[in-house]
């Protein structure tokens, strides 16, 4: 027979989507979980297809340069319009989640995985006319960049570095981006961009996301899902 304790602990009995399924952290806006897409090894842009959560290739990398930090997005989030309202000059945001950079010490070399981070900042950044934010945070607990607590604490080549990757990372054909880096900012303002975000997916999939926890429940408790409607009731 089973111990009680581990009965008694929640689980899921098939993967939850990275984007709908998981919480956005402990502790947001301050400490978030990212769900990584990209490692600072790859020169292949992936990230997670928004239907099945499967990651898949968006496209190999044109230039030479690779990401220099760990990247992906903070779950449960949505760039929309209090996300837009935070970036000036931006015409609306680029409905997708909020992006995230993790710093780390030690080589962290796949993706498909998540970390729980301390958010310290973040880049502002306008792609065709949309905000498109990228978040910085450093892995909690690191032995080393644990220490930072807000941007102004990291090395202003790592900034740079940061900057550079995404003023080129969509470089096409003819050499040109599209892309406009207007600021980066600090912890205070990225706990802003965060609980926009935040709020953006609960305007957007909150009560279909209360739906989908409904029925992994019923499931989970072997519960009837609705067969007993009445004869008549639409359901």
């Amino acid at each position: 027979m089973s111990d009680e304790k581990d009965r008694a602990e929640p689980f899921h009995s098939w993967r939850p989507h990275p984007w709908h399924g998981l919480e956005p952290g402990t502790n947001p806006p301050f400490e978030v979980r990212a769900y990584i897409e990209i490692t600072p090894f790859d020169l292949v842009k992936y990230e997670v297809d928004k239907v099945s959560g499967y990651t898949i290739v968006d496209r190999p990398q044109r230039t030479s340069a690779a990401p220099p930090v760990l990247y992906g997005f903070v779950p449960q989030t949505y760039c929309d319009e209090r996300v837009r309202k935070l970036t000036p000059g931006a015409k609306r945001a680029d409905g997708d989640p909020l992006d995230i950079c993790v710093i780390s010490e030690r080589q962290i070399e796949r993706g498909d995985i998540l970390l729980n981070t301390c958010v310290i900042g973040g880049i502002q950044m306008i792609d065709g006319g949309e905000a498109d934010d990228k978040i910085i945070a450093v892995l909690r607990n690191d032995n080393v960049w644990s220490e930072a607590k807000d941007i102004s604490d990291l090395p202003h080549v790592m900034i740079q570095r940061l900057q550079h990757y995404f003023s080129t990372y969509k470089m096409g054909p003819n050499m040109t981006s599209g892309v406009e880096i207007t600021a980066t900012y600090g912890r205070e303002h990225a706990a802003k961009v965060v609980t926009a975000a935040i709020r953006d997916y609960q305007d957007a999939f909150g009560a279909s996301h209360r739906a989908w926890e409904k029925l992994e429940e019923s499931m989970m408790s072997g519960g009837d899902s609705g067969g007993d409607a009445k004869e008549g009731d639409d359901g």
